[in-house]
């Protein structure tokens, strides 16, 4: 029962693992694996990936962790699973980062077979986000369907930047990193590549998406390499067939020669005939309703990394992270990959640093507050100042405008929507220091020009509840999409986290499912409780209406398109 050794944890201490409630397993990385989490003052739902330390050393890919780290702190854009937290203790390091309760795109186009109009969705979207992250000087180098994870609203979102890497101006990478069936050719090659290679993986996830299963095949390395870099992919004929612009789109996007790909300036993209009827900024703020909606009824992940955990884990997290012992000093007559390893447990300890998302954005709030009129009185104002855990930078700037021509020309919208999910500070009263963290500094005024999502933030829309703003609260828009409250002398930290906007639906998943015995109480609003990831716990038994209505965005069963030819 509650923390289960008896210790009272400080929930407005720096964040640590006993913060939060250890919920399901729902996905398995190289080194370590990824599960629901919640967290106990606000309820709020994240997804949590802890791993191994020993692992990670061992593989001596320590380097390639703090790196993904580093990134997904100065990154944040709509269609990227954004860090929310990390930390680390003696055996794990963990990255909290938000939670896709529709599961990844592998899960669901394994098992149905999807609408031309549902994968343009999804691969307009991935556009967006792959753009985002070039103008940001980074190249991701694992776009793949396993990559891809929906929300509850059905946006998707790219995450898992193990392997990205910086873009520096004037050079070329060389390494092989990635998936091997979605290398691009000019990867394999050996020659040199740069941010176009994810719009070559892009495109093999499109034409996966359509025809369900990808374009080159290959037992080995070396016949999958030949494959890629000589053999033109194959169009089968389908019924119902795939339309002429759809299949120009999946073409142009495997293009070989690089500089005629699909992506390799953004226009190319924007305006191709399958993608024209899309308003892309529209897109960015989420305002076009989504195609395909993952069913909010059933669990959208494979139950086998649950049953693994329970049945097969020698120590599941629950019981390794209460009899952790601190890691034994080097002996003297040490060998030389013991010292190596050493360096390496150092190189954890020291660089794969403390990260809270409220902290940074209050941070990144004060620095734009500088440069407006007037800035002293309001800084004066603005006390007690944040106790912070870390220092948050900026994402680097210096080589955006020399990645390449996509990106050349974008610098203003670039920048102008680069924080389209800024994160706002959470705030508390001054008046009711015992709620809310020590130091947690009330909001300040909003961003000139505020930019907001009147689609995505209103509470008419099917399906999206928000909880009411507190009694005596003001509210205001923000630059981040979110909302900005300035409680009064009643309310407190926790209950305005709850109501934070900036964070996806699916954080308020676990919330809505407590929620539902009471909303259903007076006849409204019960569907509330049985939605999001654990909606199926609360669904009666026994069969629904017959029969069951047709998907939007999805043709059928999985070969619903079925090759002719």
């Amino acid at each position: 029962m509650g923390n289960g050794q008896g210790k009272i944890v400080d929930l407005n201490g720096e964040v640590n693992l006993n913060h939060f409630r250890l919920l399901r397993v729902v996905g398995r990385g190289a080194f370590g694996k990824v599960r629901i989490v919640e967290r106990k003052d606000t309820n709020l739902s994240f997804a949590l990936k802890y791993i191994r330390k020993d692992e990670v050393v061992r593989s001596e890919s320590v380097r390639n962790i703090i790196r993904e780290r580093r990134m997904l702190e100065h990154v944040n854009h709509p269609f990227i699973c954004n860090l929310r937290y990390s930390f680390q203790d003696i055996e794990y390091m963990y990255l909290v980062v938000d939670l896709m309760s529709g599961g990844d795109l592998r899960f669901h186009i394994s098992r149905k077979t999807f609408t031309e109009e549902a994968v343009r969705f999804w691969i307009a979207e991935l556009g967006c986000a792959l753009r985002y992250v070039h103008s940001q000087g980074i190249i991701h180098r694992d776009v793949k369907p396993d990559n891809v994870l929906l929300d509850a609203d059905g946006h998707v979102h790219l995450t898992d930047f193990n392997v990205a890497s910086d873009i520096v101006p004037g050079r070329v990478l060389t390494s092989k990193s990635g998936t091997l069936a979605y290398l691009a050719p000019e990867v394999y090659a050996g020659r040199g590549y740069d941010f176009r290679a994810d719009w070559w993986s892009l495109g093999v996830t499109f034409y996966e998406c359509i025809y369900s299963k990808r374009p080159f095949e290959g037992n080995t390395e070396a016949t999958l390499s030949q494959s890629v870099q000589n053999v033109l992919p194959n169009f089968p004929i389908t019924s119902p067939p795939v339309s002429l612009p759809c299949l120009y789109a999946i073409r142009d996007a495997l293009c070989i020669d690089a500089s005629k790909r699909l992506g390799a300036t953004w226009e190319s993209f924007t305006q191709h005939d399958f993608f024209a009827p899309i308003d892309f900024a529209a897109l960015e703020r989420k305002e076009i309703e989504p195609v395909f909606i993952p069913s909010a009824d059933k669990t959208n992940f494979d139950a086998t990394y649950d049953l693994e955990e329970l049945l097969l884990e020698e120590a599941p997290l629950e019981a390794r992270a209460r009899r952790q012992k601190p890691r034994e000093r080097l002996k003297d007559d040490a060998t030389e990959k013991e010292i190596r390893e050493d360096g390496l447990y150092r190189m954890i300890e020291r660089d794969f640093r403390p990260f809270d998302y409220t902290i940074a954005a209050y941070k990144k709030m004060t620095a734009e507050v500088e440069q407006l009129p007037g800035r002293h009185k309001i800084l004066d104002e603005a006390q007690p100042r944040a106790i912070t855990t870390d220092e948050a930078l900026p994402a680097s700037c210096a080589s955006n405008s020399n990645i390449s021509s996509n990106t050349s020309g974008l610098r203003d919208l670039t920048f102008e929507h680069s924080n389209l999910q800024s994160l706002e500070p959470i705030s508390r009263s001054a008046s009711n220091p015992q709620r809310g963290p020590p130091g947690r500094p009330p909001p300040l005024p909003p961003y000139p020009n505020p930019y907001t999502n009147s689609a995505r933030n209103s509470n008419n829309r099917q399906g999206r509840h928000f909880g009411h703003v507190p009694n005596g609260s003001t509210v205001s828009g923000s630059t981040c999409g979110g909302v900005q409250v300035r409680l009064d002398g009643t309310s407190n930290w926790s209950d305005l986290a709850r109501q934070d906007k900036t964070l996806p639906t699916d954080a308020a998943v676990g919330r809505l499912l407590g929620e539902g015995s009471s909303a259903g109480a007076d006849g409204k609003g019960g569907a509330g409780g049985s939605g999001g990831v654990f909606g199926f716990l609360n669904r009666k038994k026994g069969r629904g209406n017959s029969p069951k209505p047709k998907e939007r965005g999805v043709l059928g069963k999985e070969g619903a398109r079925v090759v002719i030819a």
